[in-house]
């Protein structure tokens, strides 16, 4: 069985950085593509990031580009999303995700093509 379980998630002020980790247990990790999502109150869950399962490559929501940065390392089965410059409208439950399926591109921004999930950490930015 497949676990994600997230953490690092916090109140900061605006400017601020946060790193959130994604810890997975269950599988060999270095055979999912891991995705960042997240949900603010009364909006739907939207993509953050992905990172390939080398590592190698990466893709962001325009959003956040030159902001946040995902990684892994998949010695500790463990990705992160280091946030910097955070804002206010940052605010929302992170989610990680994992997807094994073999796809001939890492740019997966949709919620549906990720077979497993973590339950979310709250990240709240203050003005």
């Amino acid at each position: 069985q497949v676990q994600l379980v997230e953490s690092g998630g916090g109140l900061v002020q605006a400017g601020g950085s946060l790193r959130l980790s994604c810890a997975v247990s269950g599988r060999t990790f270095s055979s999912y593509v891991m995705g960042w999502f997240r949900q603010a109150p009364g909006k739907d869950r939207e993509f953050v990031a992905t990172i390939s399962r080398s590592g190698f490559s990466t893709y962001y929501a325009d959003f956040v580009k030159g902001r946040f940065t995902i990684s892994r390392d998949n010695a500790k089965n463990t990705a992160y999303l280091q946030m910097n410059s955070l804002k206010p409208e940052d605010t929302a439950i992170y989610y990680c995700a994992a997807d094994e399926t073999p796809r001939p591109t890492i740019r997966l921004a949709v919620a549906t093509l990720y077979e497993y999930w973590g339950q979310g950490t709250q990240v709240t930015v203050s003005s």
